[in-house]
């Protein structure tokens, strides 16, 4: 499935929600991974505030693009954000709706 490049260039981005372990299987505990980088991955919440309107992302970033010190309200840049849609269908119920992916987020003046 294709997915977009997302242009941050004129706005402005700060951590809506520290980052979270992203789980392939809740029920066993089971890590999701990159399968590029076979990197652990993460989820982080971002807003994101441009033309004066802003929206609240949940991004999923491979563990080693989070540092450890990102805090809600830490203002941040955020590298290869990307977009893609999904579907999918769970217990006969079609559900839909847009993933969001990074490679890095990062503190500003880091």
């Amino acid at each position: 499935m294709p997915s977009f490049k997302i242009d941050l260039s004129t706005a402005v981005v700060f951590v809506a929600t520290a980052p979270e372990p992203k789980m392939a299987n809740k029920r066993t505990g089971e890590r999701a991974i990159d399968r590029e980088t076979e990197a652990p991955l993460s989820t982080v919440g971002l807003l994101v505030s441009d033309e004066g309107e802003g929206n609240l992302y949940q991004v999923t970033v491979p563990e080693t693009g989070v540092p450890s010190n990102l805090t809600p309200g830490t203002p941040v840049a955020v590298t290869g954000l990307k977009a893609r849609d999904w579907e999918n269908t769970f217990n006969g119920e079609k559900r839909h709706g847009i993933s969001f992916r990074a490679v890095a987020v990062t503190p500003l003046g880091a």
